[in-house]
């Protein structure tokens, strides 16, 4: 997912505003969305990682609620890392794709790790958040 007005934004203006950044990021209205009508509650905790896990996918057969949902899924992770993973933060690529940076300086590219979880539902994303949170 680019976002460049962040990229843009970030050079113009210095250092970004790293709360609202992240709350920008965390807003993932589809998956939100998607997540409510089948009674998942997003807290962003690990444990929603996991009920997200268990949707049917009924997203797949649209192309283009596949694209949003996987970067809502990717960004969603990302949030749920961010918030409680110690260490972790968002980062903004120069081209405007958001990536978070965890304590060791590893860079883990969440918004791909949600587009494979949308189209194919592998690795999952509750697999993830634990691969990313042992580091």
């Amino acid at each position: 997912m680019n976002i460049p007005f962040l990229g843009h934004r970030h050079r113009k203006a210095g250092l970004p505003d790293p709360e609202g950044i992240a709350e920008l990021l965390a807003e993932c209205e589809l998956l939100r969305s998607q997540a409510a009508r089948a009674g998942v509650r997003l807290d962003d905790s690990p444990a929603s990682l996991e009920a997200l896990d268990q949707l049917v996918p009924g997203w797949r057969d649209d192309e283009e609620t596949l694209t949003w949902l996987g970067n809502d899924a990717g960004l969603y992770l990302g949030t749920v890392i961010v918030r409680t993973v110690p260490g972790a933060a968002w980062e903004i690529r120069p081209d405007g794709q958001p990536v978070v940076r965890l304590a060791s300086g590893r860079e883990f590219d969440v918004v791909d790790a949600g587009r494979a979880w949308a189209a194919s539902g592998v690795p999952e994303l509750s697999q993830l958040y634990a691969e990313v949170s042992e580091t």
